[in-house]
């Protein structure tokens, strides 16, 4: 009997791949094909049991917003109805939910981790 095989794939995009950011346009581009990448690879190993899902987080609370300032932090949030940053530790739940063998039956999607800004 052929041992029964699965796999699992989980790509980093960006709240910014499906609404875009004002001069980030090369950015909002690349994550917005890391989204449909997912979308397409998904279909194509569906059948040999693999996974292919992807976690757009909004504004993460990490080093990087060091090189903002706060008025530009506080631009990114006003617009994330839960009104604050999220965390490392809140995106790697929802990764690693996808990662898991409880995740057997989602393909092709697109997790928002983004306090409420991506609702769709």
């Amino acid at each position: 009997m052929r041992e029964r095989r699965y796999g699992r794939i989980v790509n980093v995009a960006s709240v910014a791949g499906k609404e875009g950011n004002p001069n980030m346009t090369a950015y909002s581009a690349s994550k917005a094909g890391v989204i449909a990448f997912t979308k397409s690879l998904a279909k194509e190993v569906a059948t040999e049991n693999i996974c292919v899902n992807a976690v757009s987080p909004a504004v993460i609370r990490t080093r990087i917003l060091e090189q903002l300032t706060p008025a530009q932090v506080d631009y990114m949030t006003e617009r994330i109805p839960m009104r604050r940053t999220g965390t490392a530790e809140e995106v790697a739940a929802v990764i690693h939910f996808l990662a898991s063998p409880d995740a057997s039956f989602v393909t092709g999607q697109c997790y928002d981790v983004s306090g409420g800004r991506a609702t769709y």
